[in-house]
């Protein structure tokens, strides 16, 4: 699972793929989610990552 860390929240999607101009989300049946400019784009971050103590990770 990922999250896509935006200026307004974020968008939780199993599967995303990388394109010129950003990232097409999907969720866990491979329906696409949405498109994420990369301009809009603050991060994409395994989820893994929030189980993590290490304070600079966020």
């Amino acid at each position: 699972m990922f999250r896509a860390i935006l200026p307004e929240g974020q968008i939780m999607c199993e599967d995303y793929d990388r394109t010129d101009d950003g990232l097409r989300l999907y969720d866990e049946s491979g329906n696409f989610i949405a498109f994420v400019p990369y301009a809009n784009l603050h991060a994409l971050l395994n989820e893994d990552v929030y189980n993590e103590s290490e304070r600079s990770i966020m």
